[in-house]
């Protein structure tokens, strides 16, 4: 079983394919990716912040230290290049069963299940 970007969005941009950041080399917003099996219609989210180093260093207080998990970092705003690389990243995602995937893909992206508990 293999896992398959779906589709993905910005809570808080209306259309990341046109946007362009107010400042291009200090910026973070929310990549929602929704991510599910290979040739099945179930899908979940996962969140990542997609920042810049200037934006990354400009909101960290000086003594905070922080552990860089469901960060994809970059230099400039490309939507082709940033796109490109979440899905690489995600699609190299493989298991036995959707859990043992999705906690794979969940190193990347916070999943909307992690640690649920019934």
């Amino acid at each position: 079983m293999k896992a398959e970007l779906k589709s993905w969005y910005c809570p808080d941009i209306d259309d990341l394919s046109i946007y362009s950041p107010e400042c291009s080399d200090n910026f973070n917003f929310l990549f929602r990716a929704i991510v599910g099996p290979m040739d099945s219609e179930s899908r979940e989210s996962f969140d990542i912040q997609v920042c810049t180093p200037k934006w990354f260093l400009s909101n960290m207080k000086v003594d905070e230290i922080i552990i860089g998990r469901h960060f994809l970092i970059v230099r400039e705003y490309n939507y082709d290049r940033i796109v490109t690389k979440l899905k690489k990243l995600i699609e190299s995602c493989h298991g036995k069963t959707w859990d043992e995937i999705a906690e794979k893909v969940g190193r990347i992206g916070f999943w909307e299940f992690e640690d649920y508990v019934e």
